[in-house]
């Protein structure tokens, strides 16, 4: 089949750039040809060697804009995606694909597609969305009953539900989300003599991170070990403060730090080199959105120490590692302690459970599940 992919994030990066790559090879991988459909002037950040075709209208930015001036551009994104749909819509009318997907969708998107011609797509859309909090849920299904007579149209939202708060709708999917995977290392088990746990991610001041950094210090460990924090950072004030903080607590034995951002290989051989991923941050939407760096975790293998809040199905069904109380910086030192005092006895089994977990949601699972969805009557 011939699949297209329409995305049309601003600055794709990170994980959405693997998110990508996810559906890209593995549908190549099951014989499928695959190609962008990309809005005027877009710029990738990774090269995915498939043909791109670009549509005519550009992305509109919020960025530094307030009051009118952000009404207007608001006017003219929603103007220019329905350009988009119309012009998705000649492609699916031509012929040129056989299914089309949109890796990151919202309910606007629905929103936008009931006034679109691209409702009555003569190929399978699938519209992915990374979740749906409680705030978006009505709104969601508002719009997805306005669409539920479009059999094209397939809303598709990566959850551990089958269902939206309890609601269910015959045009909704409900799947799994996928892990994230090496794919330009071959990935060994690190042989590091101090167990190594890693922190990973953007850095901006209002993480607290010397919080963090306090309670690790003030730890009693029974076995040796290191933290390894790596920060990128995109404002000069960000830059500032890290460096700042990695001033402070140079020399201090057991923290070592990166201040640098990490993409393709250079990001897969820092995961794949450390023995733990820890995850201190809390925040309410990572119940109901899926944790990017949960799903490096269980990708490359590696044991985890989060927050409550994390994916908590996840949890329940897997002894990837140890929570702590969301928020709660006692909880985070007690679980610390326990899990780094009793990781050599609880080792095998954390590894066991993390085989089990990759293989329930690996990428060649969530292809499978794609396919399935453009495959229904």
């Amino acid at each position: 089949m011939r699949i297209g992919i329409f995305e049309n994030i601003m600055t794709p990066g990170g994980h959405e750039v693997d998110f990508d790559r996810i559906i890209v090879e593995e549908m190549q991988k099951r014989g499928h040809e695959v190609s962008f459909y990309v809005p005027e002037g877009f710029q990738f950040s990774f090269d995915y060697h498939v043909p791109v075709y670009e549509l005519k209208g550009k992305v509109v930015s919020y960025s530094g804009v307030t009051g009118l001036r952000k009404l207007a551009r608001t006017v003219k994104r929603e103007w220019n995606r329905m350009g988009w749909y119309r012009q998705l819509y000649e492609v699916a009318v031509r012929g040129e694909v056989d299914a089309l997907i949109v890796p990151t969708s919202t309910y606007r998107y629905l929103r936008a597609l009931a006034k679109s011609r691209l409702r009555k797509s003569p190929v399978p859309i699938i519209f992915i969305l990374h979740g749906i909090n409680p705030g978006e849920a009505p709104k969601f299904l508002h719009e997805a009953d306005k669409l539920a007579d479009c059999r094209n149209i397939r809303p598709t939202v990566l959850t551990f539900s089958d269902d939206i708060f309890g609601e269910k709708r015959s045009n909704i999917r409900t799947i799994y989300p996928p892990t994230f995977i090496p794919r330009d290392i071959e990935a060994t088990a690190p042989q590091n003599e101090v167990l190594t746990i890693g922190f990973f991610g953007q850095y901006r001041r209002e993480k607290r991170l010397e919080d963090f950094l306090k309670v690790y210090l003030q730890g009693h460990y029974t076995r040796p070990v290191k933290l390894l924090v790596q920060g990128a950072t995109m404002h000069p004030e960000d830059a500032e403060d890290f460096e700042r903080i990695i001033r402070k607590y140079k020399g201090t034995e057991g923290i070592e730090f990166l201040h640098k951002g990490l993409i393709g290989k250079e990001w897969q051989q820092a995961i794949a080199g450390i023995d733990v991923l820890l995850m201190p941050y809390s925040a309410p939407r990572y119940r109901y959105h899926w944790g990017g760096m949960l799903f490096t975790a269980i990708g490359y293998q590696k044991p985890v120490i989060a927050s409550d809040d994390m994916n908590p199905e996840v949890f329940a069904a897997y002894n990837i590692g140890r929570c702590f109380k969301s928020g709660d910086m006692q909880s985070l030192q007690k679980v610390l302690e326990d899990f780094i005092n009793t990781y050599d006895e609880r080792q095998a089994e954390y590894q066991k459970e993390l085989a089990k977990a990759g293989r329930e949601y690996s990428p060649v699972a969530f292809a499978q599940h794609l396919e399935q969805i453009w495959n229904e009557d």
